[in-house]
This record gives structure tokens, C-alpha cells and sequence, in this order.
């Protein structure tokens, strides 16, 4: 979500079979936690039951609109394999844990229309943002003429949603993006930033897409006019864009937590285990560590670090100073245990 109080909701897509975790029917599965660390499994809040998602509830994202109101915008698979986005809404707005979800009556609200779309590359709407001219906005990846295009969509209401004539951003360096993101940030600044608040005077905006089996990103800025994002360097080579992590990192999707003023971005690890492996130990997959995101004070590179309620599971520090250690040499930390 595009707001975090003191409750937070993590609903992600998830691949679930009745017997065992592997690849199959795509549903969204939900947990929730007060601290980022501990968290309760709850029931699947979406699953493919309706002609826009039967063939499965893929990514998306959620919006805390008006009056508090949470929705969630997710592409799903519909009966001829094309990828449309849909609206679920909270069945009851007074459970803290948001249990259950209702689908809108108008889904699917977005499909691939219109000149060179691809029906099959049309996914991953990113948590709306609002305008100067009040409008939401979000955006989706898609493949358009062969090339990768973050569309741009506007509603007054988030329920009925019309194409921008441009898109967000473009390129012909690949052939479509994945997994969305688009967020502001302050050089120097730890801070986050709200994208519908007013933006401050030297502030950046990041386009985060996932391709080539990582997540890579732009740092520019975003033409209230134009209502366009322009990046810093344009890179041909879709190779050199700098990645969001080195190692296993995948699909990652950030949030504005405005209790703390702090920008959260996740990510899915995917393990390298053996179907059978995956099996035993009963999943298939992991969220990595939740990590607050910034940009450095250059403005030229996103730097992370572990959200601060992770130091709650240390226990037990053991301190050692003023020892020297020669080349080869052992020393026994005692008290510490193995995993």
C-alpha cells in the first residue's frame, strides 16, 4: 500500500496447489504484522474465480484513496490467456486485518486495447499517485510495437480508467517491463516522500522495472506538464542500468510508510532449491527482508539498508576489542549459537 499505519498488510501474488508448493493456480495470498518482523498467515484475499482473473490473480498493487479506503488494482489472466487488470475492495472496512475482498462489478477495468498491444504483455499496475489536477494515475508495463512502455492511466473515481495518449516512459531497448514501480525521492534524504503530496523543489523520481530476471532502475524526473518521467541518462543498453540488488532479487514493490516517514521496498527471492527440496520443507520461494530505500546525495544511486525493526531480533550482543589476529590464526566466539 501507498500508506502504512500501525497495522501493516502484505498481499502478495502467490502460486498455491491443494498438495504441495508448486506452480500453480495464482492467487493472492495476505499476512499482516504490527512490527515488519512477526506476521499472522491469513486465508488467500483473491483467488480465480471470475472471467477476468479465472486463468489466475498475477501482480499488482494496493492505494489508500480517500476517506482511508484501500484498493487493490491486479492483472489477471482471463479465458483467452490475455492480461486485463481488475478492482477488489475490502468486504469490511472496520477489520483491521482486511480479511476479505470483494471484486468490482465492472472488472476487468483496463485491457490490452488499442494500436501494436500485445493482449499477452499487458501487467503489474503500480500503487496509484495523484495528479495536480486531482486525477489518479497509475501506471502499467506492456509491450507496445515490440517495445517496453510504462502506459499511463487517469480516474477520478479508481474504478473508471482512461488511457493517457503517451506513456509514462518508453523504450526500445527491450521488449517489455515488468513489475512497476514509480516513486519520489529526496537526494541526501533517508526520508520518504508521499507521490500525491506536493513534491519538494530538487527531488528525483525513480522508475523501477523488473527485466532480464532482475530489477533494474531509472533515476529522473517527473514533467508535471507533460505528465511524463524523464530520466537522467538514457541508456540504449538496457544492460547498464543500474540493478536495485546484485543477487537474487526479484519483483520488489515499495510503499510510503507515513507513520515513520520512511520509503519501504520488498523483494521475492527466488531459492535455488529442487522441486523435491521445496516440497519437504513446504514452500517455494521467500520475501526478502523488508529494507528502507533512499537516494544518495549525489542523486545518482538508490541506497538501502534493513528497516530498523529487524535490530528486534538480536539477542544477547557479545563484545570483543583489542584482540589481534595474525594470518591463520583461530579464535572461539563462545555463546553464540549456529544455525
Amino acid at each position: 500500500m501507498d500508506r502504512c499505519t500501525t497495522m501493516a498488510s502484505t498481499i502478495y501474488s502467490s502460486s498455491i496447489t491443494p498438495m504441495a508448493p508448486k506452480w500453480g493456480d495464482i492467487v493472492w495470498g495476505h499476512s499482516v504484522s504490527t512490527d515488519l518482523v512477526n506476521w499472522i498467515i491469513l486465508e488467500p484475499a483473491i483467488e480465480p474465480d471470475a472471467p477476468g482473473d479465472i486463468k489466475g490473480c498475477w501482480s499488482g498493487s494496493a492505494t489508500v484513496i480517500s476517506g482511508g479506503q484501500s484498493v487493490i488494482m491486479y492483472t489477471g489472466g482471463d479465458v483467452e490467456n490475455h492480461q486485463v487488470q481488475n478492482i477488489a475492495l475490502p468486504k469490511n472496512r472496520s477489520d483491521p486485518y482486511l480479511r476479505e475482498w470483494t471484486k468490482a462489478c465492472n472488472n476487468p477495468v483496463l485491457q490490452p486495447v488499442g494500436p501494436g498491444m500485445n493482449p499477452g504483455e499487458f501487467r503489474d499496475p503500480t500503487t496509484g499517485w495523484i495528479g495536480p489536477d486531482g486525477l489518479w494515475r497509475i501506471s502499467i508495463g506492456a509491450e507496445v510495437n515490440g517495445y517496453s512502455a510504462a502506459l499511463l492511466y487517469k480516474s477520478e473515481d479508481f474504478l473508471n480508467w482512461s488511457r493517457v495518449d503517451h506513456p509514462l516512459y518508453s523504450s526500445s531497448a527491450s521488449t517489455m517491463w515488468e513489475c512497476l514501480d514509480f516513486f519520489a525521492v529526496l537526494p541526501g534524504s533517508n526520508g520518504g516522500l508521499d507521490l500525491s503530496a506536493a513534491i519538494p523543489k530538487g527531488a528525483k523520481h525513480v522508475l523501477k522495472v523488473s527485466v532480464d530476471q532482475c530489477d533494474k532502475y531509472m533515476i529522473g524526473v517527473y514533467d508535471l506538464e507533460r505528465d511524463a518521467f524523464m530520466p537522467d541518462t538514457v541508456l540504449d543498453d538496457r544492460r547498464l542500468l543500474p540493478r536495485i540488488d546484485y543477487g537474487n532479487y526479484y519483483a520488489s514493490k515499495s510503499f510510503f510508510d507515513s507513520k515513520n516517514r520512511r520509503r519501504i521496498i520488498w523483494g521475492w527471492t527466488n531459492e535455488s532449491d529442487s522441486s523435491s527440496d521445496d516440497v519437504a520443507k513446504g514452500w517455494a520461494g521467500i520475501y526478502a527482508i523488508p529494507r528502507t530505500i533512499w537516494l544518495d546525495r549525489d542523486g545518482k544511486q538508490l541506497l538501502q539498508w534493513p528497516v530498523e525493526e529487524i535490530e528486534s531480533l538480536r539477542r544477547n550482543e557479545i563484545n570483543y576489542q583489542g584482540l589481534d589476529l595474525e594470518k591463520g590464526d583461530l579464535y572461539e566466539i563462545k555463546g553464540v549459537d549456529t544455525f
